[in-house]
């Protein structure tokens, strides 16, 4: 977006089934609307995270994820025997769990 259209105002038509277009630019994007008063809208784009993916985001997991990236990044997949891994499994000490 370059800066001359940041300022600009255009008139849009309302639809009969309530839409309005804001373009191809932005087909697919999440937005908030917000009506501060009667007849105002201001529409913002918006990154939405579901409540079900925001422990993504915490600082914690954010930072396992970043070494189990790296880690996989570093380390090629290798063939397994699914029946070994169940073996191997059973046979592992159990780890204790942190307390969060």
């Amino acid at each position: 977006m370059n800066l001359a259209s940041i300022n600009s105002q255009i008139v849009k038509s309302v639809g009969s089934s309530g839409q309005i277009s804001l373009g191809k630019e932005f087909a697919g994007r999440q937005v908030l609307v917000e009506s501060p008063a009667k007849g105002v809208w201001i529409i913002r784009t918006a990154t939405i995270i579901p409540d079900h993916e925001e422990w993504l985001h915490e600082k914690r997991t954010k930072s396992s994820l970043k070494k189990a990236i790296a880690w996989a990044q570093k380390n090629s997949p290798k063939a397994s025997n699914p029946d070994q891994l169940m073996i191997a499994k059973a046979n592992v000490t159990k780890r204790k769990v942190r307390s969060a």
